[in-house]
């Protein structure tokens, strides 16, 4: 009897616990956090919410596009959002971008200055800038000839088969456009028919269109040259030392990431407590040793390790930067490119 009445005591005390716990989760916020795959350490996530009693319900996505498309249709309400440039900037022009409150960020202080005010938040006051880089051309040294300089190599037929491009339309066709010495925003269809016709005549020679396994193909030697952006470059350099990477002489991409709060946020505050921890020296350098890509903050750049600052992936030279152009929202004109790209990926 008496073991039975301890039992008894034992669950009631249990059930009591379990309740506790469960009413602190309900009460406890949750965060909406929306980035690309493998573009944050996952354990800053776990210091952040074990710092502030905040949970983070973290979702990714490949592309641009496709986090228009998650956004769009309405079916999480995102709190902070982590993308590109021209997708913030159509977002913003569809008034679907809220401003922030910089006192909940002081850590923005340390963002450098030259990113603050950019051509898709030029009175910089709905972004955070994230990381920046560049558009290039990755290639595994033992294999390619020579030292190439320009887009004509990922149209060679020597390395049919081994060439990576990316299933990413602005990225491809940038590639295009720029090899046939075109604005990456333009909106002359004619010019656009060229660059279709050019990735059409290259897709025999293509092994696969990728986003993320572009990276992990490299450093495997699975290919031989790939349409890559810088940091993931600079990361299948450091596991793989015979390749190497370049911004082609016609000219490419330069492009800023930025974190923003849209107009579904729920809490407004916490996200701009997220934005801020993000911004931090300590999370900046965290981040940098993941991702690898060219940091905005001027004072984890000073303890950035001297052989990435060595690298053109991570720190181009001025004579690089000269011939980079940034994406633009396209507006009305967006359609166009949708089915330029269908097309290309049908034929």
């Amino acid at each position: 009897m008496k073991k039975l009445l301890l039992l008894l005591v034992l669950v009631m005390a249990l059930s009591l616990v379990l309740g506790g716990c469960g009413d602190s989760n309900r009460d406890r916020v949750v965060l909406n956090v929306l980035n690309y795959g493998q573009y944050l350490d996952r354990d800053l996530l776990d210091e952040f919410e074990s710092k502030y009693n905040i949970r983070i319900n973290y979702e990714i996505y490949p592309t641009p596009e496709d986090m228009y498309t998650k956004v769009k249709s309405g079916a999480t309400d995102y709190d902070v959002i982590i993308t590109s440039d021209y997708m913030i900037e159509r977002l913003i022009n569809q008034d679907w971008v809220l401003p922030l409150n910089f006192d909940n960020i002081p850590n923005y202080q340390y963002i450098d200055e030259s990113f603050r005010k950019t051509a898709f938040d030029p009175e910089g006051i709905y972004t955070v800038p994230y990381f920046w880089g560049t558009l290039g051309i990755i290639y595994n040294t033992e294999v390619v000839q020579g030292r190439p300089t320009s887009w004509d190599l990922l149209w060679d037929e020597n390395y049919a088969g081994q060439i990576l491009m990316m299933d990413s339309q602005r990225d491809s066709l940038a590639a295009a456009l720029k090899k046939l010495g075109y604005s990456l925003n333009t909106t002359n269809e004619a010019e656009l028919e060229e660059a279709k016709q050019l990735l059409i005549q290259q897709k025999p020679l293509v092994l696969a269109y990728v986003v993320d396994e572009v990276r992990d193909m490299m450093i495997g030697d699975e290919a031989a040259i790939a349409l890559l952006w810088s940091g993931e470059a600079v990361a299948a350099m450091v596991e793989n030392d015979k390749l190497q990477y370049f911004v082609p002489e016609e000219g490419s991409n330069i492009w800023i990431d930025a974190m923003f709060i849209p107009k579904t946020v729920r809490h407004k505050d916490e996200a701009e407590k997220f934005i801020n921890f993000l911004t931090s020296k300590e999370s900046t350098l965290v981040n940098i040793d993941y991702v690898w890509y060219s940091t905005v903050h001027t004072e984890a750049l000073k303890e950035v390790e001297d052989y990435l600052l060595e690298k053109e992936a991570f720190n181009p030279t001025d004579n690089v930067l000269e011939r980079t152009e940034m994406f633009r929202d396209l507006g009305d004109f967006l359609p166009v490119y949708y089915r330029i790209w269908t097309e290309i990926l049908a034929h």
